[in-house]
């Protein structure tokens, strides 16, 4: 199987999506794949009770992609190895009213995992600048001050998004939250084929919706969101990785080959280690428990 290093992925601000590939050779057949993410994801599962024991850090992972690109799919065959107390998903949807009501960094606020803990965000607080990019009028639905018109929403607006965005992710990174970012990149001919195998299964129909269809139509409008948010907030705490995602099982590999590399880097994770008052008495603490009525 082919190595790969994983800082090929990692995005910097001239990253330019016309010169990153949707496919990747890794020479492994679809078995051999499975059987080397079932390792990674067993040893993550592991540090991440290491990190529950720990509990100075949490892990924030948020998933971007265009639909069909494999987010939910991944999550499910990446994480199955973690204790479900250690890991919470979120699945953020369009705003409530309530959601409306605050600012749009409020509903992730909320949903951040605590120390100790995996938090994978099912699409993001980047939607902001993604969704509401492509479709301006969905900020008038924000009821933010000086916003009346879509003509108030204009290149400032954007930029100071784009800045509330970095200092919302900077301050949880100097807080103890260890942050990625995975953009899962297909192509349009790949999302083309996964929204045909929904209409043509069954089994898998209820995943397709018809504004699939009308969203298809601005693939490229979405492509120079991506392009610039990617640009704008890939930071040394918060990197961006794209991921080439047309072929789901080398995308669900690389994205666990990137987590278990980096938190490797984390050796001061460790488990607490018992009081010395405790530790002098563990043997009579199992002497207590020997005995079938302690």
């Amino acid at each position: 199987m082919k190595d790969i290093n994983i800082e090929q992925f990692i995005a910097t601000s001239d990253f330019k999506l016309k010169n990153v590939s949707t496919k990747i050779a890794l020479e492994a057949d679809e078995d051999k794949l499975e059987d080397e993410l079932k390792k990674l994801s067993k040893k993550l599962g592991e540090w991440q009770d290491v990190l529950y024991a720990h509990s100075k850090y949490a892990v924030l992972i948020c998933l971007q992609g265009m639909d069909t690109a494999g987010k939910d799919s991944l999550i499910r065959e990446v994480f199955n190895q973690f204790n479900t107390r250690g890991v919470v998903v979120h699945s953020f949807k369009v705003p409530t009213n309530l959601e409306l009501r605050h600012d749009f960094l409020w509903r992730h606020y909320i949903a951040l995992p605590a120390r100790g803990k995996f938090g994978i965000f099912n699409r993001t607080h980047y939607e902001n600048v993604l969704v509401t990019r492509v479709h301006p009028e969905y900020v008038l639905g924000e009821n933010l001050p000086n916003v009346n018109s879509l003509e108030d929403i204009d290149e400032n607006f954007w930029d100071s998004r784009f800045e509330q965005i970095r200092n919302f992710e900077d301050h949880l990174s100097k807080n103890g939250t260890i942050i990625f970012k995975f953009f899962l990149n297909i192509s349009k001919e790949e999302q083309r084929q996964r929204l045909l195998r929904r209409l043509n299964r069954s089994d898998k129909n209820w995943k397709f919706s018809p504004g699939d269809l009308k969203e298809r139509q601005l693939w490229d409008d979405y492509m120079d969101c991506y392009e610039e948010a990617i640009q704008r907030t890939s930071t040394p705490n918060a990197p961006w990785y794209v991921i080439p995602s047309d072929n789901k099982d080398a995308a669900r590999y690389i994205v666990a080959k990137v987590l278990w590399e980096e938190l490797s880097k984390y050796t001061d994770v460790q488990e607490p280690e018992l009081e010395a008052k405790i530790l002098e008495n563990l043997e009579d603490y199992k002497k207590q428990l020997q005995h079938p009525d302690a």
